[in-house]
């Protein structure tokens, strides 16, 4: 059997050499270092990297014939020689070729040349995915192999961003378990009681047949931790679990009685029986879940519980880097254990369309795939470092239809709506590349009628944009028919699907996101468009007219609009500059705006949507974006443009007064006292219009399972929080020092909760989670080094000898000498370390 797999791999290593063959050199043989020289650079906001091309191979690489494709997240100019150039092709794709200068490069030889880059604030700003084409074989691209270096020193700043935490970690008091919250999120009221209830697999389930679903649910999670379900009881008294039908506390509200031999969950339907259950999840005992076992003291404890918002949502971005439906479906095991009930699935972008449409099969053949291609029929061009190969696991991939509606049907039987966000007109490049290619596959067939039913784009367009992402061409044309025909057959498609799977789909999320200037400004469909409708006279209006047709459209099924906040704003002057203003003619539609925007000049755009009648769900980037990294550190992963965000960030958010507890903006420097003044407060009825949190994590830097739990944990936790919490005691107290007190008092029971219960469990919770463990704070006294962590227990352990430490390693318990090789790192229970931290004075 193992014959043809063997003469498959020399085929293909025939075909490889006979294709090298035509190139000048191997690819194989190049070396290439990028260097970050200078940052900034000549007192600039850019870079300069040194960028060396080795040759190790027996052929000389020839002054042409060849190009080198990359990513990068910040855009490049030029050279600052002859030797290497640089020029955007589209997006994040760039190029480097040879220039004038450029010299054949000999055997063992090298050349170096300096390219400019912008201003590099920490690791995700390193290009990636390099590869190399050659102008014989056009459409082939090989990787490159390549060395990212930084050459600029960071220690100071990464010591004094170690002694910024060693200062705000000495808040962070150590609390004994038994004082803090039993359950997270914290309940509305909770009283212990004497006793225990000792759950054993012997236990019974009696249930109420309305909750049927929720006993199912609830002995296949003890399964998990027992080995075997429990039975459903009927009339026993003791060592029962009985969910019941009751209570006055809303619709997701619950009571939980636990006393020895008995547990009640009391709710009026499945949804607080449900979170009734996942509190007495989070009573388990954190190794829980860790292997199969006996039995469990759970403490005798009353709950009277309900959340505080209606709309408690998470965003997954699946379509600028794709994760697979198992980890989808571990990400809801997760959500619904912190309470959280929708999932806001960001399913298409330029980079990528991740859901398959029956009738439309380029969306996924071309538009989930990305690899090098010369005109973008197969496949769209590579992003994030996804390479040339379309094999590539973060950049190509999509659900299928049954796939998709396995993951409804499994996010619904956690009481999670799962929202479909379908981003136009904007960010849809996958989609229109994918519409092209279905295009060019019905005119060589000869039918243009089929061709031209679902373009979305004017194929006589002369407009000149470029996106905040670098795009030229990623806005669909809202003047084409055939693009709201294209609109209509996904929504119809997504309908039958929710319909199929019997999961309830309330809304679309139709994006409306970042459409550049100079959009539709020179297409003929759109000036044919404003001859024929006398209210479009300029293009801002078109944004009218488009998402007008998409709300009736999305009204005739039965379903309403959601967007982000633009599709409740239209452009309008402000103190002589053209800005973005609340639009009224949509105030009144049930437009749900997820409302992101709160930098600089606008701070308070979710309360003025709020005020005017938009239904606002507050996604407010400098709390609760996960995406962004934990803090300032030149080597912590993750986007830093809306600031940064660790798990503080999020729990020190005032939903109805956000102003009070913002401290800092979006490059981490603390704003002056007064910053908020004369900024638009949330109104009675405006508060009414709030309703609900959302945390997104946007998928650019994750290429993998682990990126993504890295940057989603522990910050989701915060989220959970404050989306079912009651308002906390500081959030409310208006004296300002004894609000600061008693801030730092919930922060640090926060900070001991998650340590000590939250996380534990998390190692061993749907297969364990790689939460990011945090690093330590240091400071140097008189020779002596002194050390914490933020999170309660965590360990912190040195070396000396400038070798990273491992779980064997010393532990810190007061200070140690000062050394030139010393190295700290926290590690968890577990014995898995986070980040190194190196020790400089």
């Amino acid at each position: 059997m193992r014959k043809p797999v063997l003469v498959f791999l020399l085929v293909m290593i025939a075909a490889t050499v006979v294709a090298q063959s035509k190139n000048p050199f191997n690819a194989a043989d190049v070396r290439l270092t990028w260097q970050i020289v200078e940052n900034p650079y000549a007192n600039t906001t850019q870079a300069r990297a040194k960028v060396t091309l080795v040759n190790k191979g027996a052929k000389p690489v020839p002054a042409k014939g060849w190009k080198i494709y990359f990513n990068a997240t910040t855009t490049r100019s030029g050279g600052l020689d002859k030797n290497l150039l640089v020029d955007r092709v589209n997006g994040d794709l760039f190029i480097l070729y040879p220039g004038n200068g450029f010299k054949s490069v000999a055997t063992g030889d090298s050349i170096s040349s300096s390219v400019l880059q912008s201003h590099v604030k920490d690791i995700t700003d390193f290009p990636k995915g390099f590869y190399i084409v050659f102008d014989s074989e056009p459409e082939k691209g090989y990787p490159l192999l390549t060395n990212i270096t930084n050459q600029v020193n960071v220690d100071k700043s990464e010591k004094a961003l170690a002694e910024k935490i060693y200062s705000q970690n000495q808040l962070i008091t150590d609390i004994p378990a038994a004082n803090l919250s039993p359950v997270l999120p914290t309940p509305v009221t909770y009283k212990r009681t004497a006793g225990n209830f000792k759950l054993t697999p012997q236990v019974k389930i009696i249930n109420d047949p309305a909750f049927i679903k929720e006993a199912t649910y609830f002995k296949d999670e003890l399964a998990k931790v027992f080995g075997s379900k429990p039975q459903t009881g009927f009339t026993e008294k003791y060592n029962v679990i009985v969910l019941q039908k009751g209570g006055n506390n809303g619709p997701e509200g619950y009571q939980l009685q636990v006393a020895p031999g008995r547990i009640t969950i009391t709710a009026t339907n499945g949804s607080g029986i449900f979170y009734g259950l996942q509190s007495l999840k989070n009573l388990l005992p954190a190794t829980a879940w860790a292997g199969t076992q006996k039995n469990f003291d759970i403490p005798c404890i009353s709950i009277t519980d309900a959340p505080r918002f209606e709309h408690r949502a998470f965003m997954m971005d699946v379509a600028r880097n794709f994760l697979p439906k198992s980890h989808v479906l571990k990400v809801i095991d997760l959500l619904s254990l912190y309470k959280f009930n929708v999932l806001h699935m960001h399913i298409t972008d330029d980079e990528g369309w991740r859901i398959e449409i029956p009738g439309l099969p380029e969306l996924t053949s071309t538009g989930s795939t990305r690899g090098h291609s010369s005109n973008e029929l197969k496949s769209i061009n590579p992003a994030y470092g996804s390479g040339p190969d379309t094999t590539n696991q973060a950049g190509s991939g999509y659900y299928s239809k049954q796939e998709y509606i396995e993951i409804l049907r499994y996010a619904n039987d956690r009481h999670i709506k799962v929202i479909p966000e379908i981003e136009t007109p904007g960010h849809a490049r996958a989609a229109i590349k994918a519409m092209n290619a279905r295009y060019d596959r019905f005119m060589k067939l000869g039918k243009k009628a089929e061709a031209e039913q679902y373009l979305l784009r004017d194929i006589n367009d002369k407009s000149a944009y470029r996106s905040v992402q670098g795009f030229s061409d990623n806005v669909l044309n809202a003047g084409q028919p055939s693009a709201y025909a294209f609109l209509e057959k996904v929504t119809d498609e997504l309908i039958a699907m929710y319909k199929e799977a019997g999961a309830p789909l309330q809304t679309i999320h139709f994006g409306g996101d970042e459409v550049p200037a100079g959009v539709w400004e020179k297409s003929p469909v759109i000036a044919d468009l404003m001859k024929r409708d006398s209210s479009i006279k300029n293009t801002s209006d078109v944004w009218y007219y488009y998402f007008g047709k998409l709300n009736t459209m999305l009204k005739s099924k039965g379903l309403y609009l959601s967007g982000w906040e633009e599709i409740g704003l239209t452009s309008g002057v402000v103190n002589g500059r053209k800005r973005l203003v609340t639009d009224p003619r949509f105030a009144n539609e049930n437009f749900h705006t997820d409302v992101w925007n709160n930098l600089a000049g606008n701070e308070d755009l979710a309360y003025k949507l709020a005020n005017a009648g938009y239904k606002v769900v507050l996604t407010n980037v400098t709390n609760m974006y996960l995406d962004l990294a934990y803090n300032t550190s030149f080597y912590e992963r993750g986007q830093y443009w809306g600031g940064y965000v660790d798990v503080n960030k999020p729990f020190s958010f005032i939903p109805y007064n956000y102003y009070k507890n913002q401290k800092e903006n979006e490059q981490g420097q603390p704003l002056k006292a007064g910053y908020f003044d004369g900024k638009e407060s949330l109104t009675d009825a405006g508060k009414r219009n709030i309703v609900g949190i959302q945390s997104p994590l946007w998928a650019e830097v994750i290429t993998s399972t682990q990126k993504h739990e890295y940057l989603l944990l522990p910050k989701l936790l915060g989220v959970a929080e404050r989306a079912w919490a009651p308002d906390p005691q500081w959030a409310t107290e208006p004296e300002i020092a004894k609000s600061e007190a008693l801030y730092n008092q919930a922060w640090a029971a926060f900070a001991n909760k998650i340590a000590k219960t939250e996380l534990p469990k998390l190692d061993h919770y749907a297969g364990g989670f790689e939460y990011r463990i945090p690093t330590p704070g240091f400071v140097i006294e008189n020779g002596l080094v002194k050390a914490n962590v933020q999170l309660p227990g965590f360990t912190i352990r040195y070396t000396t000898d400038g070798t990273e430490p491992d779980a064997n390693s010393s532990v810190i318990t007061d200070s140690l000498n000062y050394s030139p090789q010393l190295n700290l790192r926290v590690f968890n229970a577990e014995g898995r370390g986070g980040r190194t931290v190196k020790v400089v004075q």
